[in-house]
């Protein structure tokens, strides 16, 4: 993974693979949490819950419609 293949700055629809790579930059150490939350303009809880989704459900758990599923699951 290379800074290039990262998601536009302006981005604005987070699919999967775009929230994926994003969390493998930071696992990374390409750049902070608070870096990628800085550039791509999102709150530390959503990075944080990025992670927990992928740890918990793998790169998969990302998918906004799974999220759903998973909330209700967790309830």
């Amino acid at each position: 993974l290379r800074m290039e293949d990262l998601p536009p700055e302006d981005t604005k629809r987070w699919v999967m693979r775009r929230k994926a790579e994003v969390v493998a930059a930071v696992r990374g150490r390409m750049l902070s949490v608070e870096e990628a939350c800085a550039r791509w303009n999102l709150s530390e809880e959503e990075f944080a819950s990025w992670q927990r989704l992928i740890d918990r459900h793998g790169v998969r758990g990302l998918r906004a419609t799974r999220i759903q599923q998973y909330r209700r699951k967790a309830g």
